[in-house]
């Protein structure tokens, strides 16, 4: 399955990629934390490591490791502005729960 973009979110990576002045893609890993156990974290990348996965969407390339495939595999990311908050949301279908602030996950 992968990962997947929206064109919203491939042109705000692509966008922080130019502006940063170098980069070939970010990287979705998965951590524990939270309260219900999983937090995504995003960062760019500037040398893929050999074990990555890498998945293209909207001409983006996404890098990720094994360890973090088996929680985010199928996701798609968007990136959304309401009000004065924005940022990218993850519609992840492996999800069983989430933290009342949203900031954490469970599968």
């Amino acid at each position: 399955m992968g990962i997947s973009l929206t064109e919203t979110a491939a042109k705000h990576v692509s966008s922080y990629l130019e502006g940063r002045g170098k980069g070939v893609g970010i990287r979705l890993a998965v951590k524990t934390t939270g309260c219900s156990g999983l937090m995504y974290v995003l960062e760019p990348v500037d040398a893929p490591q050999p074990e990555d996965q890498v998945f293209e969407s909207q001409g983006v390339d996404v890098y990720i490791d094994p360890k973090s495939l088996i929680y985010v595999d199928g996701t798609e990311m968007d990136y959304v502005k309401k009000g004065l908050n924005e940022g990218f949301e993850f519609k992840n279908p492996n999800v069983q729960g989430e933290c009342g602030c949203g900031e954490s996950f469970t599968v």
